[in-house]
């Protein structure tokens, strides 16, 4: 018998809000977090806009000395897990650090930090080069400090498997508590890559969208109009306990992780194959691994890009897989609002599936007003939320080369 696995805290840092409880307000509300971006001049870039992280002072998370040594990807990271540590009940005590571990993964690391030392180094030399350079940019680092911060002396490392990141992260944890290796995992992801390489290099390669007069309405996903995606920012961290420890100390609970599937897509660089058969088969695994049927799926909160390929591969995907159940499944994608946060994103909206259930409320795809006949005849859950019973839910990631997760979540039940 493996080990149930249940959340009991949650931390977030997102474009529409400092943490979870206004994050969560600004999905429902239909908020979007898209604005002309402030981290950089981008007057010469062809995507002048992105979902930046706003007001945000890692200075009530972190010493001012700590702060200056850390990218802005492990500042949101650290946010985030001591908000999720706090909501889950850990004080001073409360678990054994030597089975507190922490997966905290990030899909670019510290880039901001990569090239400004990159600039140090071509305009002053190497001697110039910051001794602090190789521990602030690397992916494992947030994942490390993290540790530090909670004193978790478990399992410890870094998921780096670009926009699948943080969901790897979770499914790893997930594991974990399962067999035994740690009854307490801080798990999740963080990013900060509203950079000029990064806006550079996607708009390069024409994934952003350039609506960059209208930043609000751009991040558009299953929508006909839509042209790519909008850069997002910030972290997310889930607190994941064994079910009888958390029984123990009284702890409040979320729901439950019940299914983690992992695929890859073994086809090319960036692209997917039709029908994202890879996707497909990872949410069949994390349905099988959770002893459920499509009947028993409720809410899929999509990866949902607002990229031309991904979308309505992504619908014939779960329509494949759900089959006669998917004309009773509500579909949504929380891209619309937050932008994509690359890494973080997974554990972002495997929070969103949690609230989701909590509340019995459906959050909506925003900027949904045009449907692609491409995409099916899915529910969108177009604009505004939908209430509606909420048993469980089934969160997408998928990443360049090929990498997908499904986590099958559902309601907590003695």
């Amino acid at each position: 018998m493996r080990r149930r696995v249940v959340v009991t805290g949650l931390g977030a840092v997102t474009a529409v809000g400092l943490d979870v409880a206004s994050t969560w307000s600004a999905l429902l509300a239909g908020q979007s977090g898209g604005a002309p971006i402030t981290k950089f001049d981008a007057a010469r870039f062809p995507v002048r806009f992105a979902c930046e992280v706003k007001g945000f002072d890692p200075l009530q998370y972190m010493e001012r000395k700590e702060a200056k040594r850390a990218d802005a990807y492990t500042q949101y990271a650290v946010a985030a897990a001591v908000q999720a540590f706090a909501d889950a009940g850990f004080g001073e005590g409360g678990f054994d650090p030597e089975m507190t571990g922490v997966i905290v993964g990030s899909g670019v690391g510290g880039l901001k930090s990569f090239e400004e030392q990159h600039d140090v180094y071509r305009e002053l030399g190497p001697s110039k080069i910051s001794p602090f350079f190789i521990p602030t940019f690397i992916a494992d680092i947030a994942a490390g400090v993290v540790s530090m911060r909670l004193g978790a002396k478990g399992p410890n490392y870094a998921t780096v498997s670009a926009c699948s990141t943080s969901a790897h992260a979770i499914g790893d944890a997930f594991r974990a508590i399962q067999y035994g290796d740690a009854d307490v995992m801080v798990s999740g992801g963080a990013e900060a890559a509203v950079t000029p390489m990064a806006i550079g290099g996607f708009a390069n390669m024409k994934a952003l969208s350039e609506r960059n007069d209208d930043p609000l309405s751009a991040s558009r996903p299953f929508d006909k109009d839509r042209d790519g995606f909008v850069m997002g920012e910030g972290a997310g961290v889930l607190i994941l306990e064994e079910l009888e420890h958390a029984r123990r100390r009284g702890a409040r609970i979320y729901g439950e992780i019940a299914g983690y599937g992992a695929t890859g897509d073994a086809y090319h660089l960036t692209g997917q194959p039709e029908e994202h058969e890879g996707l497909q088969r990872s949410m069949r695994r994390a349905m099988k691994d959770a002893s459920m049927v499509p009947a028993d799926v409720d809410y899929v909160n999509a990866h949902g890009t607002s990229t031309p390929m991904n979308d309505p591969n992504e619908a014939r995907a779960i329509l494949k897989v759900f089959g006669d159940a998917a004309a009773a499944l509500s579909v949504s994608s929380t891209k619309s609002a937050t932008g994509h946060m690359l890494g973080a994103a997974g554990a972002v909206e495997a929070i969103a599936c949690i609230l989701a259930i909590r509340d019995q409320i459906i959050p909506p795809t925003i900027n949904y007003h045009t449907p692609d006949p491409d995409c099916g005849t899915l529910d969108f859950t177009p604009n505004v939320p939908k209430r509606r019973i909420i048993r469980a839910a089934v969160s997408n990631s998928a990443g360049f080369g090929g990498h997908n997760v499904s986590l099958a979540i559902r309601a907590f039940a003695e």
